[in-house]
């Protein structure tokens, strides 16, 4: 277990000399792979703890489905059946969709429905 920020600092600069050395041809049984595994396994643990993923904002969601369907503002508008400057505000996050609209965008951006409403699963 990884106890504070100096052990994983010095765990990190490790593991990057570690993969200098470990390869994929590397056999699993390698005293250097298994090093890197249980190092890699430490760290995880660590940042999971102390450096949490938040999951992404409906805006990001949008922005990022926007980017993959090359859509732009105007567009995504027509798609969903709104205003562009209704568009705007989910993008910013100074508005949150109607439930009809969270449904809308759900179906057309092909975004998870828990994702659109900011529901945990």
């Amino acid at each position: 277990m990884i106890k504070s920020e100096q052990q994983y600092k010095a765990a990190c600069e490790r593991i990057e000399e570690l993969l200098q050395i470990v390869g994929n041809e590397t056999p699993s049984d390698n005293k250097d792979f298994i090093e890197l595994d249980l190092l890699s396994d430490l760290i995880a643990d660590y940042e999971d703890l102390h450096y949490p993923v938040e999951p992404p904002s409906l805006s990001e969601v949008i922005k990022l489905r926007m980017y993959e369907m090359d859509l732009n503002q105007a567009e995504l508008s027509a798609i969903l059946d709104v205003s562009p400057s209704r568009v705007s505000e989910y993008l910013t996050g100074k508005s949150e969709p109607t439930l009809k609209i969270a449904r809308t965008i759900s179906r057309k951006l092909k975004i998870n429905a828990a994702t659109v409403l900011g529901v945990e699963l």
